[in-house]
């Protein structure tokens, strides 16, 4: 299914729930004002810039960016680079009295962008400083060969990620498995690691969505790591709905297969798609080195990616939206960009609502 048949199959569903809205009974005024609802989207962007020789380029500014949306040009409201925040514009207030029914289910984005009203200059924003990293390790019966030597390359990234980042750890084989939930605990996670035991079948594409729904509500650079030997012949879902719903929800993907990907086409295509739709890199290691080799380049991508959020200026269009990073002024436009490509504004919303409705509490204890 194309990405366009799958927005108007969205576009389909949100209609025929507005239609059941209206035929059941409205609530009393009282319940109305109690309903909490979602009245701003922030689009968080995560951007790699690398020179010629792909080089990371540091040093930028929040006025060195412009971000369209549908060719649309936004304004910023957050910047980062690494884990120090350069400037942050809050977020409007939200409304002391429910809205009208009128505009009731208007989708979030709608609203009006803030205005700017301070700058903080290097302003540590609780719940942006660090990434959030989910690990996904497969230990289907593909593994066997190599499954100690992929246990030491994840322990190794693990202890060498940075102090402000915090990592879960799951494993996959026919089933998902969530040994460790995210935690700046690196003992909990590494021990997570060392207790995996080969499975059978590999399900990949229905434990990444998985993944990435548990990351979707989360605010600040997220990234998903995963640690794959190439096929999968269990899932129920493709591919392309996982890239989808990582793009939409702000997920980057990182894949290091152990497979070449003249070996496994269909496999390294496919992984080829994801990460790149979501900002992220594939790797094809053929030995124990380039494993380690991998996760070196994916940590060092990590802590130099700059986060630029903003929220949408108003847009008619309630389906796919794509975005575009430049970069502007002197010398700047030589240098390349990786970013995602834009995001489905149903499913943002509906991530967005579910992050304030019940926000995600992750912490170093054991469940």
């Amino acid at each position: 299914m194309t990405r366009t048949s799958r927005t108007y199959a969205c576009l389909r569903i949100f209609a025929a729930l507005l239609l059941l809205q209206a035929t059941m009974p409205r609530p009393s005024a009282q319940d109305e004002a109690s309903r909490f609802r979602v009245n701003v989207v922030l689009v968080q962007l995560t951007v790699a810039v690398t020179d010629s020789k792909g080089n990371y380029v540091t040093g930028l500014k929040p006025e060195d960016f412009v971000i369209t949306e549908d060719n649309i040009q936004e304004k910023i409201a957050n910047f980062e680079e690494g884990d120090e925040w350069a400037l942050r514009t809050p977020p409007p207030a939200q409304p002391s009295s429910p809205p009208s029914a009128d505009n009731a289910s208007a989708p979030a984005s709608d609203a009006a962008p803030p205005e700017p009203t301070h700058m903080l200059a290097g302003t540590m924003i609780p719940g942006f400083n660090g990434a959030n990293v989910f690990i996904l390790f497969d230990t289907s019966n593909y593994m066997y060969r190599g499954f100690v030597f992929a246990q030491d390359a994840i322990a190794d990234f693990i202890r060498t990620m940075p102090e402000a980042s915090r990592i879960a750890f799951y494993s996959y084989s026919r089933d998902l498995s969530r040994a460790a939930t995210l935690t700046p605990d690196r003992n909990r996670v590494v021990s997570g690691v060392r207790n995996t035991v080969a499975g059978d079948d590999a399900a990949l594409y229905n434990s990444l969505l998985l993944t990435v729904k548990d990351a979707a509500p989360l605010q600040g650079r997220k990234a998903i790591v995963v640690f794959s030997n190439g096929p999968d012949n269990a899932s129920s879902v493709p591919p392309e709905d996982v890239a989808e719903l990582a793009e939409s929800t702000g997920s980057i993907i990182y894949i290091v297969s152990t497979r070449e990907a003249q070996s496994e086409p269909i496999s390294s295509a496919a992984f080829e798609r994801i990460s790149k739709a979501t900002g992220g890199k594939a790797y094809f290691a053929r030995n124990w080195r380039q494993e380690k080799d991998a996760f070196a380049s994916i940590r060092d991508d990590l802590t130099h990616l700059y986060t630029v959020s903003y929220y949408p200026q108003a847009n008619p269009n309630r389906g796919w939206r794509a975005i575009k990073v430049q970069l502007v002024g002197k010398n700047l436009s030589k240098y390349r960009i990786r970013t995602r490509d834009g995001y489905s504004l149903l499913q943002q919303a509906a991530v967005t609502t579910e992050a304030y409705a019940a926000p995600v509490e992750q912490n170093s204890h054991p469940e």
